[in-house]
């Protein structure tokens, strides 16, 4: 297909997406990135945020919390330590991810940690705070 690459979004349990895309945007650790077919090679660390992808037949968007994305020639591969589809996330379950993250955040032992579970936090809430309107 012209204009779309391959765009596979990976956890530890199993593949969760293996699709063309025509457009991702990703929660970079510095700064969301919008990766199009023809992307120059790119590595980058994940920041707790939503992936958003424009497929042929319509979008999706994820929450992950970290992980790695590497875009080569010809597609994305987004490793991601969790990963959650927005379209299933019920109040319950949302304030159940919540709850993990302030936990983590509780636990953090080291500035980066802490930074990193305390944007998990934010961006969940955020997210809540979004769903609700």
């Amino acid at each position: 297909m012209a204009g779309t690459f391959k765009f596979e979004l990976v956890i530890p349990e199993r593949i969760l997406i293996s699709e063309d895309a025509e457009q991702v945007v990703v929660p970079g650790s510095e700064g969301d990135f919008t990766v199009l077919a023809g992307h120059a090679p790119v590595m980058s660390t994940l920041r707790p945020g939503l992936i958003e992808v424009k497929l042929p037949a319509g979008q999706k968007r994820l929450f992950v919390k970290a992980g790695f994305a590497e875009v080569v020639a010809d597609g994305l591969t987004v490793l991601a330590e969790h990963a959650l589809d927005v379209a299933d996330l019920t109040s319950e379950r949302l304030a159940a991810e919540i709850e993990r993250a302030e936990g983590d955040l509780a636990a953090a032992k080291d500035e980066r940690t802490s930074a990193q579970a305390a944007a998990a936090v934010e961006r969940l809430k955020s997210l809540q705070r979004e769903l609700r309107a």
